[in-house]
């Protein structure tokens, strides 16, 4: 067993305009990025499990021939708005990098 954030090369978000979060993640190996993959562990439905939202406000996809997992939710807090404490939604990819991954 092998932390995401172990086995993925780069996990981070950003802001995919004021109203939605984008979340990357991405992989030198294309074994270790096949694993993951097939693992199960980083779907829509642990995107929507882990951000607490509705699984159909969650785009997700593989991206293969980047070795990406590329995923897209709507932001808690719009950008700017009273209570946002993170306007570049930078810091918002924290909880994958615990999924333990088989």
């Amino acid at each position: 067993m092998a932390k995401l954030g172990e086995l993925a090369s780069l996990i981070r978000s950003k802001n995919a305009g004021p109203f939605q979060l984008t979340f990357d993640i991405m992989f030198n190996d294309p074994a270790v990025y096949e694993r993951v993959k097939r693992s199960g562990v980083v779907s829509r439905e642990a995107i929507s499990r882990i951000y607490r939202l509705p699984q159909e406000q969650v785009l997700f996809f593989f991206v293969d021939n980047a070795l990406a997992i590329k995923a897209s939710i709507p932001r808690p807090i719009f950008q700017g708005d009273v209570g946002d404490t993170d306007s570049h939604g930078g810091q918002q990819y924290a909880p994958l990098i615990t999924l333990n991954i088989p």
